[in-house]
């Protein structure tokens, strides 16, 4: 008998069945932007890419040196526990009480995650299903959007207005949509918008997920980059929170550590249960070695942070005053790292993007990417020096004209 051997033939009858979940989510809005600028680079032009929020300055010389030596003495030859290490999810613990004074068991009401996007995905996928609704912001991270959609869920937008500071709009919701509504998703200091909250507005939605029996889930990832004095609330400084709320952290943005991919969550017990039997069942965790690094960024945070969080506000103070100067009418926000500017009037977002990059040199990301609502805004990042982001907003000045008066 011949062996089997594959003929071209044989791939007439070969085809990739994708999930209709997955098949019908629209393109995605920062692949699109990816290729605009390998398209750019091949045509050899030059341009200062401030469209991904992804940090540009180094992971602190600490972080790196606990990172090395937990590589050369913590076992990295097996799995990692699915819950986290004892000294990374004692440094969440005692990082809660230190920065928000709230007590968080560190052995049932934390889990240690591969970055706060990956594990949002996985408890939208643990709690939500079809017929289920996920209450979302009307300027969303995308994934709090495209998760609940992979899994067969709906996803109605909370309004977010300007004029309230992009609180959400939680009376706008049919009754019908609320009955079948499991999760309200929350997210402060906000992506893309910079916005910021109090207690009293995470009392609100504390109160609201009670009273109709949602999981209350809460976005922290910008928690410690906050300027002007602003200091930005947990929600378990609201009572009773720990009944309806999970709380997500991340390592990412306030300590540079994007690429390491670690965070972590507290909070519910229970919802935090799911969550451990979904990852269970299709990963580990984070190596040992950058959970060590982890725990030593949570252990020194003040020390740490305080440069980042420096550089940060001498970068936002720096763009936003040649925006001003070019006559835009926009104000700096209180937190996070970007900047979340309208769109003149009768400027298309994507013609707007093609622009930019094209006559002024700079990669902006339209604020589509963040929902339907974001149509007549667009996003920077703050992911260059001071001194590039001036000549960078001049120049998008300059490319896209005034903006509208007292715009915010």
């Amino acid at each position: 008998m011949r062996p089997y051997r594959r003929t071209s033939s044989d791939l007439d009858f070969v085809s990739v069945h994708i999930l209709p979940t997955l098949a019908s989510l629209p393109p995605y809005i920062f692949s699109e932007l990816e290729r605009r600028k390998q398209v750019a680079r091949a045509a050899g032009h030059q341009f200062r890419d401030l469209g991904i929020g992804s940090p540009d300055q180094p992971t602190p010389g600490p972080i790196i040196e606990a990172l090395r030596a937990a590589a050369i003495d913590s076992p990295t030859n097996a799995y990692p526990p699915f819950r986290g290490s004892d000294r990374l999810l004692t440094a969440a613990s005692r990082f809660m009480a230190t920065r928000f004074g709230v007590e968080i068991s560190p052995n049932r009401e934390t889990v240690v995650l591969a970055g706060s996007k990956e594990g949002i995905a996985e408890m939208l996928g643990a709690l939500c299903g079809p017929g289920d609704v996920v209450l979302a912001p009307s300027l969303s991270y995308p994934v709090y959007v495209r998760a609940p959609l992979m899994h067969g869920a709906e996803v109605h937008m909370l309004p977010m207005d300007p004029a309230r500071g992009w609180q959400l709009d939680l009376d706008s919701i049919p009754a019908s949509t609320l009955a079948r509504a499991r999760v309200l998703i929350a997210n402060y200091p906000n992506n893309p918008t910079g916005a910021v909250t109090t207690i009293a507005e995470l009392s609100v939605l504390v109160e609201f997920a009670r009273r109709h029996n949602l999981v209350l889930m809460h976005d922290l990832a910008y928690s410690e980059l906050t300027f002007d004095g602003h200091v930005a609330p947990s929600v378990f400084e609201v009572p009773g929170a720990r009944d309806v709320a999970v709380e997500f952290h991340s390592c990412s943005k306030s300590f540079n550590m994007a690429g390491m991919r670690v965070g972590f969550v507290v909070g519910r017990a229970d919802a935090l249960d799911a969550l451990l039997a979904y990852r269970s069942n299709v990963g580990y965790g984070v190596a040992m070695p950058i959970q060590h690094a982890a725990a030593h960024a949570l252990d020194n945070v003040r020390a740490l942070t305080a440069p980042i969080i420096a550089e940060y506000q001498s970068r936002r103070d720096a763009l936003y005053n040649a925006l001003q100067q070019g006559g835009w009418d926009v104000q700096a926000p209180q937190a996070a790292m970007y900047a979340w500017l309208p769109l003149p009037d009768g400027v298309d977002a994507w013609d707007a993007v093609d622009r930019v990059l094209t006559d002024g040199n700079v990669m902006i990301t339209p604020g589509l990417a963040f929902g339907q609502a974001g149509a007549r805004w667009f996003r920077l990042s703050l992911v260059a020096p001071a001194n590039e982001l001036r000549a960078a907003a001049a120049r998008v000045v300059q490319v896209l004209g005034r903006v509208p008066a007292g715009v915010r």
